[in-house]
């Protein structure tokens, strides 16, 4: 990973459902972050397929195969030190004064973008089952540009 990465897919909350949508709205990543509540090992391994996979567990991962993912992450992306959790109300860092550009979560099956004090603060939103109201989305980031470039890609509004 490092310097020459451009886009980044991110996805979170599968619940062990993989969407065609959500492997064609990822495809062309660089690098694909799940942050968690991933739900079943083949998903991580389709998402690989598509590029390499930084992901996290969330708390309704378990079993073997979700212990060998760890709580948090880091990845290098770009001109970016993204760090991963599932929980952004877990978060137990100053992320400005640890040196990280991002900050990616999940849980709460809501998409969003902040920014506080110069860290950006991402959700790319649930891409599992649909949950309340809810959409159903992913997240790519762009490096190409400056200010970096955010797009939330609903999933169900590309079903054909």
């Amino acid at each position: 990973m490092g310097k020459s990465l451009k886009t980044v897919g991110l996805i979170s909350d599968t619940h062990g459902v993989l969407r065609d949508e959500a492997l064609h709205a990822l495809q062309g990543s660089d690098l694909i972050i799940h942050a968690g509540d991933v739900g079943k090992p083949e998903i991580v391994d389709a998402l690989k397929a598509l590029a390499p996979v930084v992901a996290v567990r969330g708390n309704i991962d378990q079993g073997a195969w979700a212990a060998a993912l760890p709580t948090t992450a880091v990845a290098e992306a770009g001109p970016a030190i993204i760090y991963v959790l599932h929980d952004i109300h877990e978060l137990d860092l100053d992320p400005l004064a640890a040196g990280f550009h991002i900050v990616v979560s999940g849980h709460s099956h809501k998409p969003s973008r902040t920014e506080r004090a110069g860290v950006l603060y991402l959700n790319p939103g649930s891409a599992g089952p649909r949950r309340f109201k809810l959409p159903v989305t992913v997240a790519r980031l762009d490096f190409g540009q400056t200010p970096w470039k955010v797009d939330f890609i609903d999933l169900c509004s590309m079903a054909t």
